[in-house]
């Protein structure tokens, strides 16, 4: 209960502070907007031609509470992720308490919580939260059907990859069964009968699923087929049509290293007290013998985190195109043993967790500090008059003029009371552990609160798309940006998705919205139409990276 209340505490209120400020989000958001105008729940057309790019149980969901409230909003986007971190946190958390005990299935949800990878995915509106948790459902709901020693059909588990399927495509089946069978044959488990299993149970996945892609694939035919096979497929074996998110295998290893900030620090800090500890696995002979040793001896549910670390891991080392967000569902798994590592370090009254709470001391207060300087006027003085309108002079000008209320101020000053609380525990000689994780909690509820939505919401187009909709108050207009695939995003869904594609409607009057860049171009190939400019933003799209200008336009006679 206590869990659920941090999590909720440290949630909820701060979801709708932040402005769309990235074509990821809006683009998310805008299929729901489609599917409540148009009451198409199975293929809806958005920004003005597309067919969604994931299958629709996430914004079935964001439709869902959407409905409740009236409209979509950032709020109402952001929901079903933010849910989705919590479910999955509190499940880790019964997961763990029964089996390794309830201190360590407490650390290891918060750690969870507070990893800023996780932390950055259920706060954002994009599918993959929502897919980690039902993966992660998967996973330990077939662990516990491997517990009864696989007697009976984990009709749950069935359930959860059938809703991840539903959300991101078959990676929601094939990741829970691969982990799965991998542990069943490290357990003595026959080959054939370990994938039989598994083969029943990935097929009985795939019914639900199955509906929709037929239902889907009646709507929109080759297009649709195509862009599942482009997806799922071409984008594992790295034959896309176009280059996405394309990296070296190095990229996961960072990814998770940046991903698993704060804590990455201590594990850097460490780092000698590691190598000291490896020095007896130095001889071949003797590191693999205490290997096989190690994962025959482990605890089962110790060896099927790992097997959830490991196989996730190289799973998604194969394909070209990689992602931090891909690598999510290993998270809950890694903080089992970084709590560990916690508790020991606790446990031994470690003066590493000292040395991290001063450095998170520091980095708490620096913020508070900037943000200070700013609002006194102080970092405005010091910028040249040529770059007041720039990205960061703007940004600038819009915190220090931005008014600030009491509860604001609270969560700003948070850092200091966790820092006191902090230097108390360390002059009675108390354990560090829970005062090191209430400054890290206390560091996101500021940048959560007050600091992101500052620095965020001066990038967003939504003050561009207010400056359109008072010229342009009703009905359609169009767009056209010479990138394939790109589209406005952000404007579009600050408008209720008016924005349609040029090229597709070839009007013969309206309003245009294009880039500077782009405008000659076009120019040059629709020399049958008169334009005439009537608006351009000051700051450049946060989806294009240059201005958007409006040209009233007409079909010569």
């Amino acid at each position: 209960m206590i869990l659920l209340c941090v999590c909720i505490v440290t949630v909820f209120p701060f979801l709708g502070e932040t402005l769309f400020q990235s074509k990821g989000e809006p683009r998310e958001a805008i299929v729901a907007v489609s599917m409540l105008q148009t009451d198409n729940w199975i293929l809806p057309i958005n920004n003005g031609g597309d067919i969604a790019y994931k299958p629709p149980f996430f914004h079935w969901c964001i439709a869902a509470f959407s409905t409740l409230t009236g409209q979509v909003t950032e709020y109402t986007s952001r929901l079903p992720s933010a849910l989705a971190m919590i479910l999955m946190v509190v499940c880790v958390y019964l997961f763990y308490a029964r089996r390794r005990g309830t201190e360590v299935a407490l650390v290891t949800a918060l750690v969870t919580l507070t990893a800023f990878e996780v932390h950055r995915g259920g706060w954002a509106c994009r599918v993959d939260m929502v897919l980690t948790l039902f993966i992660v459902l998967a996973l330990l709901q077939l662990f516990r059907w491997q517990e009864r020693g696989g007697r009976g059909f984990p009709y749950w588990a069935v359930l959860w990859m059938s809703c991840a399927t539903l959300t991101k495509g078959p990676v929601g089946i094939i990741l829970p069964c691969l982990v799965t069978g991998v542990f069943m044959l490290l357990r003595g488990r026959r080959f054939w009968y370990a994938v039989g299993k598994m083969a029943v149970i990935a097929v009985a996945s795939c019914v639900l699923p199955a509906v929709w892609y037929i239902a889907a694939y009646q709507q929109g035919g080759e297009e649709f087929f195509n862009l599942v096979m482009e997806e799922n497929f071409g984008r594992f074996m790295g034959k896309m049509s176009y280059e996405s998110h394309v990296h070296g295998m190095h990229y996961n290893f960072i990814t998770v290293l940046s991903g698993y900030v704060p804590y990455t620090l201590l594990l850097v800090m460490a780092l000698p007290w590691a190598i000291r500890r490896l020095r007896a696995w130095q001889r071949p002979k003797h590191w693999w013998q205490s290997f096989k040793t190690y994962i025959r001896e482990m605890d089962e549910a110790r060896l099927f985190s790992l097997l959830s670390i490991v196989l996730i891991f190289v799973f998604y080392c194969i394909p070209k195109s990689k992602r931090s967000t891909y690598l999510l569902p290993i998270y809950p798994f890694l903080a089992y043993f970084l709590a560990e590592f916690l508790l020991g370090l606790s446990g031994r009254r470690s003066p590493l967790l000292r040395a991290y709470g001063v450095i998170l001391s520091v980095v708490a207060f620096l913020p508070m500090l900037a943000f200070f300087l700013i609002k006194g006027g102080v970092v405005s003085k010091f910028i040249p008059a040529d770059k007041a309108e720039s990205s960061f002079g703007l940004i600038v000008h819009i915190m220090e003029t931005t008014p600030i209320d009491w509860i604001h101020w609270v969560y700003i000053v948070l850092p200091v009371v966790a820092i006191f609380i902090f230097v108390k525990y360390v002059r009675e000689k108390r354990a560090l552990l829970y005062p090191v994780l209430g400054l890290v909690f206390t560091i996101y509820i500021s940048l959560d609160s007050v600091y992101q939505p500052e620095v965020m919401n001066a990038k967003s187009d939504k003050p561009i798309a207010e400056a359109i909709r008072a010229q342009v108050p009703e009905g359609n207009l169009y767009s056209y940006i010479s990138i394939d695939m790109m589209r406005y995003f952000t404007v579009n869904f600050y408008l209720g998705n008016r924005v349609l594609q040029f090229e597709n409607e070839q009007p013969r009057e309206g309003y245009l919205l294009i880039g500077p860049n782009d405008y000659e171009s076009f120019v040059k190939r629709h020399t049958n139409y008169e334009f005439e400019e009537v608006y351009r933003s000051v700051k450049k799209s946060c989806d294009t990276k240059q201005p958007i200008v409006m040209y009233r336009f007409r079909m010569k006679h």
